[in-house]
């Protein structure tokens, strides 16, 4: 384990840092079609590469998204935004970021 690392894990809780080991074994496993995890050493921010969809506005477009989790995840949600540039979309900002309703939704998974 790299420094950098542990220095992101100890702003993490046991549970938020058990959590994420687990789900980041289960994205370089079994990715999302269109999302690639870019891999550094820090748990607690994430890089993800999202290719658009066939047959939408953004296929074959490639964006990507900084997922920050907070301490406390999954009781919390992360932050997430698009890094420059950003998709044009009524639901993202200028600055990348998400508009995200959480619909009752108090326990994430990545």
């Amino acid at each position: 384990m790299t420094s950098s690392s542990a220095a992101s894990r100890k702003n993490l809780s046991k549970i938020a840092c058990n959590r994420l080991q687990k789900e980041l074994v289960e994205w370089q496993v079994n990715p999302p079609t269109g999302f690639k995890h870019k891999v550094t050493d820090n748990l607690q921010r994430w890089v993800i590469e999202v290719t658009g969809a066939p047959g939408t506005l953004y296929t074959n477009e490639t964006y990507q998204l900084q997922v920050d989790f907070p301490e406390n995840y999954p009781m919390e949600a992360p932050q997430v935004i698009f890094l420059h540039p950003a998709p044009l979309h009524p639901h993202i900002y200028s600055n990348g970021h998400i508009c995200l309703g959480t619909g009752g939704i108090s326990i994430f998974v990545v």
